[in-house]
């Protein structure tokens, strides 16, 4: 069995019984909704204690739970096809330049951890029709400047 036919088995699953993500993830517990509902789609590693958890749910197999626990390759074709996918692909870059230029001039040379991150979707009510909320915060990790020498910042933070 691949990767992906264990993603689709899952699937498969998940509409026999009728279940919500929402379901899925509040059995499964332990991590945010997004990572477990990654791991089950095949681009995240769920942890011993929750491939365990969740091929109980599901019925997997000793085999099937392992694959849950093992790093899978992650991404996918660029650009996506799928269209909620590809607006996310179209805010980064329409958007890109000016969240990297913010960015920069708040925290300094570096980049937003998408390792060391946390992220949480919600709904918000609006007259005009309920809106996605989408909170995302990463760690800043600064560029390190090779062979920086005294007086030099080995690193890009900020500059004050």
């Amino acid at each position: 069995m691949t990767r992906e036919q264990l993603t689709e088995k899952i699937l498969d699953i998940k509409r026999e019984k009728g279940w919500t993500w929402k379901h899925i993830t509040d059995e499964i517990g332990g991590m945010s909704p997004v990572l477990v509902v990654g791991a089950l789609l095949g681009q995240m590693k769920l942890v011993k204690p929750l491939a365990k958890a969740a091929a109980e749910l599901f019925g997997l197999s000793e085999v099937e739970e392992r694959m849950l626990n093992e790093v899978p390759y992650r991404g996918m074709p660029m650009p996506p096809t799928d269209p909620l996918i590809y607006r996310f692909y179209e805010m980064v870059m329409v958007n890109g330049p000016a969240w990297k230029a913010l960015i920069e001039e708040e925290f300094g040379d570096g980049i937003m951890s998408a390792i060391d991150f946390d992220i949480d979707i919600g709904r918000l009510e609006h007259a005009k029709g309920d809106r996605v909320k989408i909170t995302m915060s990463g760690k800043f990790l600064p560029y390190k400047y090779y062979g920086a020498e005294q007086g030099t910042p080995e690193y890009g933070f900020k500059e004050i």
